[in-house]
């Protein structure tokens, strides 16, 4: 039987350090499976627990310069005057200086010196990544070509311009460690959501224990202003709270007894008892940091592309810089001049900022829409996300509340709490959610409601009971025509006016006559319209309805929200196949549904977008992007998110692209020297990864 074990681990910050820390511990015996986060900074390890321990792994990732974070802990990494990188980097830009300074006074065999140990400081990390890509990846990067350009203006007598070269370098290096922990703080805002202890109640006790300790089934206690520890079901108490930091909803939601509330929501007025349903290490938050982290390493169309590119392209450029260097020589004869110049080239053309521009922007945006309640499963949604043009929503519980609501009483024998009556005395052994809307209806008029026997449910078309002595039918006017053969033509304009009002029309009687009706409905969400307004400002050409209900029900809802096509009386099949034509119709398509009864029609579509996915694991796992909250406004927001990394993406490949042409041409026309290609070099790459970081603003 084997053991996972999952870890935040310091010092991993990219892919070389992942494949050496892979490397690492590939040395330990027992271990049979091994995946590594960079972006997350998480190693996870599946072990033999009779050939190593857990403990064993621990000491041997710290031997190897990847020391485990303790408890929620996400890598840090320590200040710049602690972090090798910076230091060495720093040590090669005094040594620089002083080297010129030392050059510029004649004591040139000192600045030789002093330029040479310079080099030596500021390549020392990239210059060993370089020589391991090589040997163990069999990799040409663009370390070795800026460390095979730095050695070059060496042996031709530039030292100053190749030490030059590798201080500046070593600084985008240094930096890269603190932009992936930027990147990272949507992660961290996460884990800072939940408390780190909880107050419980055990055996007559109130104690304070860590949050991890908390058990399923443990009684915990939430203070006004707290925030709650783990997903759980109120107990007792009565508060509003605040689900924004986790579901992005703007309005508290009032809580109380036998309601659920989940980890890192803010408990506001009241002081909430609450049962614990799952520990720290499974509830809302913490699935949804495991999601993004997971997300974040799934690379899009454009990601890999650009990856396969940047692995053929540099030992491309290497291949044209030596060409350069001989061919134009053996012609010309001037040997110093073309290997000038192929060194040039060969530091104008390295691909940094090209290949950074593409992750970097992908994992801010993972990690922002996660802090807003949109939660996408990795890069290649994001992109299916921003192509999207029409949108394809259930109807229950997605446009609608999913709480069907009694709209009217009709009596024609009666009153109409007699009709009320005698409908919730019937409808109270049925879960049916028209039952439940009129047994609630019945309670808060308090109608007094009589006893009824010999309940009996007719599928598709009502219910039946003895209240007294009297056999009473509660269902569509379909039962009274089919089942009882009563004539509704007395009736039939005011059915159809409430039907077409958008009610579902219950009647209450006999095989006799018809007591009386009853209106239900199930009511727009208060935001439906205003979100579809913002979906269509967002791109969205076309929204359609694809529901079970029937035709009229949905096209007064439909007209109501301003969706432009509806489908109705469809089954769970048939939605599919009206996805499938959606799609070879208009091309990509966003299907929105619960995530449960929905799961295929998600399936089908382009984008399988899951609505009020917080505490629901079947959500959570069958769309590729959950809406934390029951609000469609937060698909807007997914869509303008989508679209604005796109843009961002693309103005970083184009800024990438210019950059590189018009050093490569300068270099090919001699026009710049090595300090202006290698200052070019950076300053697009510190341009690029600040662009991609502004997708960390919500």
């Amino acid at each position: 039987m084997t053991k996972q074990l999952e870890l935040h681990v310091a010092n991993l910050d990219c892919d070389h350090d992942a494949a050496t820390l892979r490397r690492g511990l590939q040395q330990v015996a027992g271990i049979s499976d091994l995946q590594i986060l960079p972006k997350a900074a998480k190693v996870r390890v599946t072990f033999d627990p009779s050939a190593t321990t857990a403990p064993a792994i621990e000491n041997h990732l710290r031997a190897i310069g990847f020391p485990p974070q303790l408890h929620r802990a996400t890598a840090t990494l320590p200040r710049p005057w602690r972090n090798a990188k910076v230091l060495t980097s720093a040590g090669s830009g005094v040594l620089l200086l002083i080297g010129w300074f030392s050059a510029r006074s004649g004591a040139e065999t000192f600045a030789l010196a002093l330029y040479l140990a310079s080099t030596v400081s500021g390549a020392w990390y990239f210059g060993r990544e370089a020589i391991e890509e090589l040997i163990f990846e069999r990799e040409i990067g663009i370390e070795l070509l800026m460390l095979v350009a730095a050695a070059v203006a060496i042996v031709m007598g530039q030292a100053g311009e190749g030490a030059m070269l590798a201080f500046l370098y070593s600084i985008s290096e240094a930096a890269e460690g603190y932009t992936e922990e930027k990147t990272r703080s949507a992660i961290r805002a996460l884990m800072d959501l939940t408390p780190k202890t909880a107050l419980v109640r055990r055996n007559g006790r109130e104690e304070t224990i860590p949050v991890e300790a908390l058990q399923v089934g443990d009684l915990f206690i939430v203070k006004p202003g707290q925030s709650i520890a783990t997903d759980g079901i109120v107990e007792a108490g009565d508060s509003s709270v605040n689900q924004a930091p986790v579901t992005g909803e703007s309005v508290p939601v009032h809580k109380t007894q036998g309601q659920t509330v989940f980890a890192g929501t803010i408990n506001e007025e009241g002081a909430l008892e609450i049962r614990a349903t799952k520990t720290s290490a499974d509830n809302t938050v913490s699935r949804i940091i495991h999601m993004v982290e997971e997300a974040q390493e799934q690379k899009g169309h454009s990601q890999r592309f650009i990856e396969r590119f940047g692995a053929r392209y540099s030992p491309s450029v290497l291949l044209a810089g030596i060409l350069l260097a001989i061919i134009p020589s053996l012609l010309t004869g001037n040997w110093v001049q073309w290997i000038e110049r192929a060194t040039v080239f060969v530091v104008s053309a390295a691909p940094c900022a090209l290949v950074i521009s593409i992750p970097i922007t992908l994992v801010a945006t993972l990690g922002t829409g996660a802090r807003h309640g949109v939660l996408i499963k990795g890069g290649v949604y994001v992109e299916e996300l921003a192509k999207v043009t029409v949108v394809a929503l259930d109807k229950t519980g997605t446009l609608t509340r999913g709480e069907p609501e009694v709209t009217a009483v009709a009596p024609r024998e009666g009153t109409s709490d007699e009709v009320l009556a005698l409908a919730a005395a019937v409808e109270r052994w049925s879960q049916h959610p028209l039952a439940r809307a009129v047994v609630q209806h019945a309670q808060a008029r308090g109608v007094s409601v009589s006893e009824s026997t010999l309940f009996q449910s007719i599928t598709g078309l009502g219910a039946v009971a003895m209240v007294g002595s009297r056999r009473v039918y509660v269902g569509s006017p379909e039962l009274f025509i089919q089942r009882l053969a009563v004539s509704l033509d007395t009736l039939a304009a005011e059915i159809s006016r409430l039907q077409e009002s958008g009610n579902t029309v219950v009647l209450v009687g006999d095989d006799a006559r018809v007591d009386g009706l009853i209106a239900i409905r199930d009511n727009l969400r208060e935001n439906a319209r205003a979100a579809l307004e913002r979906l269509r400002e967002s791109g969205v050409t076309r929204i359609v309805m694809l529901t079970g209900d029937n035709a009229r029900t949905a096209r007064a809802l439909a007209a109501e929200a301003g969706v432009d096509d509806v489908f109705a009386d469809l089954k769970p099949e048939q939605k599919v196949e009206k996805v499938r034509e959606l799609s070879t119709q208009f091309g990509h398509v966003a299907m929105v549904g619960d995530g449960v009864n929905d799961a295929p029609a998600l399936a089908a579509a382009t984008i399988g977008v899951a609505m009020g996915a917080a505490g629901t694991d079947v959500a959570l796992e069958t769309a590729d992007v959950a809406l934390m909250a029951d609000d469609l406004e937060r698909l807007a927001y997914a869509l303008e998110l989508a679209r604005r990394n796109q843009r961002i993406v693309r103005q970083n490949l184009g800024l990438s692209t210019i950059v590189i042409a018009v050093l490569v041409i300068g270099a090919l026309a001699g026009a710049f020297n090595l300090p202006i290609a290698v200052l070019g070099h950076e300053i697009s790459e510190f341009v690029v990864i600040g662009s991609g970081l502004r997708m960390l603003r919500g």
